[in-house]
């Protein structure tokens, strides 16, 4: 082929390509279409509103973990994702990712991760300053909150729109607060920052009870701070500012109390606040005012019975132990009998009676008003239940006594001589009015055994037994009590004895007698059952020189003598009774229940309940207007375990359940100091002694004469008065 011909062929060929090959003309195929779409991860809210190229949106619902676009994009173009409307409820922030590129194919690679907002919570406090305090949100996010914050905030974020709940899980101590929430709940938009604490401390009282406070200007202190100024006569106190929870308190005597002039000692003085304290104890008690009243330093001295019947400040009694004394309704002092010396310094059983009283100079005057001046003298009975002039008792010591609502005086047994002038054991009662004697009941002759017919039934043939050293005393009913003491039991064996009896006239006005309780056979072991507890099978052990007292409810309370213990040993003893006159049961109140105790005195006005009397017999014991009891001296053991004579002055309050050593010495022996007549001091103390007569004056003050015991190392009788102001 020719050149030129190709080149016609090849012009035609590229103008029919041009021209559409041969006039038909042809349209370019449309593009191909694809979806956008992706995945949601952590989507929870509500709102959730994607977008493509700003123009085609998606809405989004809760838990959608795929989205797919509805509009298809065409190959081959752009496409780019963003999130329009964020999610609420809660509120949320999702974040695309690889949301734009170029459409080739269908796109599944767009991410959106969604994540909830969250707020912290928190707040104030004021008035913290205790430890421990633990706040707690919705009932499981705890935070423990130091002292003396101010502020606080809990670890643990809340998701928005979400309800926080703050209380307090535990409260502060040390000291013991009590804080409370204000704005503690609502729902979380932002972060919370009103909710207030408030602390505030818990405060107690700190007070007790006062016993025994006689004086004035009584001055308690509180932590070495507060103070509080006690009346006289109060029987409570609380101090004015209170003690914060969980901080301690220390209560103090700051001022003793004056006129009279006392000591006060505290127990249960000091603890930790927890509960308002009302157990704080002050027992109050006059420091020692023993006064030497009238009658000799020197021991074994006659008596100077002057005129029958008159006054003199020069008559004495002869120096004398175990004779029977009383009060009568005048407040004059009577004294009969004793073992001790009569006008010419022989030494035996008597039978003098003795009036003492102050005259209106405040002189003491001793008055012989019966009896003989000698010792030994023989009963004169006369006609039983006819008073005379000529009747009186025979010469005795350790009788038994009872005063009646009419001021009579009864006088039982004890050991001295009948009508034959036989000396023994006695069982003879006598009534002592108007100056007359009247022989009441029993017999005129020594050494009777005891008929007790049926135990709780009265019968005219009822007798005790001859005895002495019993113990006696006169009910609120006016009925006589009469316990134990030393003589003849039902089968006349003497021994020591724990029978119990009351005695009073009956409607025909003779006097009867009931065995009231106890055993009618000698030196029965005592029965003590559960300390504190009564039953009608308790009962001291059989004794005699008892020492007992009345209290204000008519009750009597028995300590010590000496008798037979738990086990059937016998020796003095320690035990403390009380009787129950409506139950007609015995108590086991204190001491040990076996003979021969070592006394523990503890400190010197500070009573302790391990404190307690050494055993004893013949001690001199009381009652005072605050129903404390008192007991001095006798014949026992001291802190060494050391028998002998005592001068030791004890108190016991029968609320506490305390014994309390007030004076004397812890030793037997003590020689006591008379200091000057007249005049009470702190110094001034009694002589170690037993068996001394006793009387308690209208005021509640005890008053005692004579006794038995050591000066100069040799014992001997005393016939000095003395006067004790409790």
């Amino acid at each position: 082929m020719k050149l030129h011909h190709f080149i016609l062929l090849l012009a035609a060929s590229l103008f029919s390509t041009a021209c559409g090959g041969g006039g038909t003309s042809k349209t370019t195929p449309p593009a191909t279409m694809y979806t956008i779409g992706g995945t949601v991860s952590g989507l929870a809210g509500t709102g959730l509103v994607l977008q493509n190229n700003s123009g085609s949106n998606l809405p989004v619902s809760p838990d959608t973990t795929k989205f797919s676009f509805p509009t298809a994009v065409p190959s081959g173009t752009t496409y780019k994702i963003a999130v329009m409307t964020q999610p609420t409820n809660p509120t949320q922030s999702c974040v695309v990712t690889g949301g734009s590129g170029t459409v080739n194919g269908n796109v599944t690679s767009v991410s959106v991760a969604c994540t909830t907002a969250t707020y912290t919570v928190g707040g104030s406090i004021t008035g913290l300053v205790g430890t421990g305090l633990v706040l707690q949100d919705n009932s499981s996010d705890s935070l423990p909150v130091s002292a003396n914050a101010t502020a606080f905030t809990f670890g643990t974020a809340v998701a928005s729109t979400a309800g926080f709940k703050v209380s307090v899980l535990t409260q502060p101590s040390n000291p013991t607060q009590n804080c409370a929430v204000t704005g503690g709940s609502g729902t979380v938009n932002a972060d919370v920052t009103s909710v207030s604490v408030a602390c505030t401390t818990t405060k107690y009282t700190v007070g007790g009870t006062i016993t025994g406070l006689a004086g004035t200007g009584l001055v308690l202190q509180d932590n070495g701070g507060d103070n509080f100024t006690a009346s006289q006569g109060a029987t409570g106190f609380t101090f004015a500012t209170d003690v914060d929870g969980g901080a301690g308190y220390k209560v103090s005597v700051l001022t003793q109390p004056t006129n009279p002039t006392q000591s006060c000692a505290v127990t249960g003085a000091s603890g930790t606040s927890n509960v308002d304290v009302t157990t704080v104890l002050v027992t109050c008690s006059n420091i020692s005012q023993w006064t030497w009243v009238n009658g000799p330093i020197a021991d074994d001295q006659s008596g100077v019975y002057g005129v029958l019947g008159t006054a003199d400040s020069t008559n004495i009694p002869g120096a004398r132990y175990w004779g029977s004394s009383w009060t009568d309704g005048n407040g004059k002092f009577w004294l009969f009998g004793g073992y001790g010396y009569d006008s010419i310094g022989t030494v035996a059983d008597v039978n003098d009676l003795w009036q003492g009283s102050y005259d209106s100079t405040g002189t003491w005057n001793w008055t012989w008003v019966g009896g003989s001046n000698l010792s030994g003298a023989a009963g004169t009975y006369g006609t039983l239940g006819v008073a005379d002039t000529a009747n009186m008792p025979g010469a005795r010591d350790s009788a038994s006594t009872w005063t009646d609502s009419s001021g009579n005086v009864y006088l039982f047994g004890g050991h001295g001589y009948d009508s034959t002038r036989t000396a023994d054991n006695l069982n003879d009662l006598w009534k002592y009015s108007g100056g007359q004697w009247t022989w009441v009941s029993g017999a005129n002759v020594v050494n009777q055994q005891g008929t007790y017919g049926t135990q709780g039934t009265a019968d005219p043939s009822n007798t005790p037994g001859a005895r002495y050293s019993a113990t006696s005393w006169t009910d609120k009913q006016g009925n006589f009590w009469l316990f134990g003491g030393m003589g003849y039991d039902s089968t006349g064996t003497v021994g020591y004895l724990n029978d119990l009896w009351k005695g009073g006239y009956n409607s025909s006005g003779q006097w009867i007698w009931t065995w009231a309780a106890g055993s009618n056979v000698a030196d029965t072991k005592g029965s003590y059952g559960t300390k504190g507890v009564a039953s009608a099978s308790n009962a001291p052990g059989a004794r005699y020189l008892s020492s007992n007292w009345m209290d204000k409810q008519g009750n009597l309370w028995l300590f010590g003598g000496y008798g037979t213990d738990s086990v059937g040993d016998t020796a003095t003893l320690s035990d403390l009774w009380e009787f129950n006159v409506s139950s007609g049961e015995w108590t086991s109140m204190g001491g040990l229940q076996t003979a021969g105790a070592t006394g523990v005195y503890g400190t010197l006005g500070v009573p302790d309940p391990a404190n307690i009397p050494g055993s004893r017999k013949g001690a001199v014991t009381w009652a005072d207007s605050n129903g404390n009891s008192w007991l001095f001296g006798g014949i026992g053991f001291d802190s060494t375990g050391t028998a002998g004579e005592l001068n030791d002055l004890w108190e016991y309050n029968p609320t506490t359940g305390y014994w309390t050593w007030q004076s004397g010495s812890n030793l037997v022996g003590s020689a006591g100091d008379h200091g000057t007549l007249g005049v009470g001091s702190s110094t001034t103390v009694p002589g170690a002694r037993g068996g001394a007569p006793n009387w308690i004056d209208a005021a509640g003050n005890l008053w005692m004469f004579g006794g038995n015991g050591p000066i100069s190392g040799v014992n001997g009788s005393f016939s000095d008065l003395w006067k004790y102001v409790p």
